[in-house]
């Protein structure tokens, strides 16, 4: 049995142990000894009044995005994360399910290294948070973007690859859809993406009843950018430990000229990269039943 109490203490205790630098925020004077509300609310996507109201214990019980999106922005282990689902009285993510929970290593990777261009993703490529230095490369992060949808339907950004290196990249993507349907069988979203995917695209279709095996490669990918024009920079796609997470890694030669260009584009910021897949635009979701602006909206 667990009480409104319960949830209340956990995410006060939890917010007062995470130090700023581990969500890359200044250390600066602060009277709290972790991070301020305003800050958690800010990288949950909730308003403010609502995490006070959850931290004392006057809120209804939160939806499972919002417990999800507060267990990654206060960077919980797994257990913590479970204690957390079970003090909100919900159950924790069953491993049959894709599992969306970034560690808290991951998370300070991409505070840490602004130089580096960093995306994580599901194990079905859907991205879950990328740094600055991303949107400012690839155009807006949006969280529930699928890589394999936006190569199958044309929505991604262009990248000059020879026929065959896309051939083979698509053959990956695919290889990797298959391996998470079958790792994590109980996903509906990973039914409902490859059922989207073969509908859309028949080149996909085909690839999906191929069944042939290809693993990713590390190499350089070169972007055909609106902004600095032809980019090349190195790719290196990483597992996080213990999890199925991938960390998408770009990043450029040191003092070559892509790495000017590169430097130029996280001077620019996201609002430069025109032409880039926008926010608003139409994406495939993965089994996303609402939105954190949908419980803001609600409580």
């Amino acid at each position: 049995m667990t009480t409104t109490s319960d949830l209340a203490g956990l995410l006060r205790a939890w917010r007062d142990r995470l130090q700023p630098a581990a969500v890359g925020f200044p250390a600066g004077r602060r009277r709290t000894r972790g991070l301020r509300r305003e800050e958690v609310a800010l990288l949950a996507g909730l308003s403010v009044d609502y995490l006070v109201r959850l931290e004392q214990g006057r809120a209804e019980r939160p939806s499972a995005q919002v417990v999800a999106s507060l267990a990654r922005v206060l960077q919980l282990s797994d257990p913590e994360r479970d204690q957390l689902y079970a003090a909100a009285g919900l159950a924790a993510p069953s491993s049959g399910l894709v599992p969306t929970h970034i560690p808290g290593s991951v998370q300070r990777l991409l505070a840490r290294l602004p130089d580096v261009a960093i995306g994580v993703y599901t194990a079905t490529w859907t991205l879950l948070v990328a740094n600055d230095a991303w949107s400012a490369l690839l155009g807006p992060a949006v969280p529930g973007r699928n890589l394999v949808a936006q190569a199958f339907t044309g929505t991604g950004v262009r990248v000059l690859r020879e026929p065959e290196d896309e051939l083979r990249f698509q053959r990956a993507l695919v290889s990797d859809l298959r391996r998470a349907s079958i790792r994590y069988p109980d996903d509906r979203g990973v039914d409902e993406l490859v059922a989207h995917l073969t509908r859309a695209s028949a080149t996909f279709a085909t690839l999906w009843a191929e069944a042939t095996i290809v693993e990713h490669r590390s190499e350089p990918k070169t972007f055909d950018h609106p902004v600095v024009g032809p980019l090349t920079l190195d790719c290196d796609v990483f597992t996080a430990a213990g999890t199925d997470l991938r960390v998408v890694a770009y990043t450029a030669v040191p003092g070559s000229e892509d790495a000017s260009r590169f430097d130029l584009l996280r001077t620019l910021g996201t609002t430069q990269a025109e032409g880039w897949p926008s926010t608003d635009e139409a994406v495939h979701d993965v089994a996303r039943p609402g939105s954190v602006e949908e419980e803001n909206a609600g409580g």
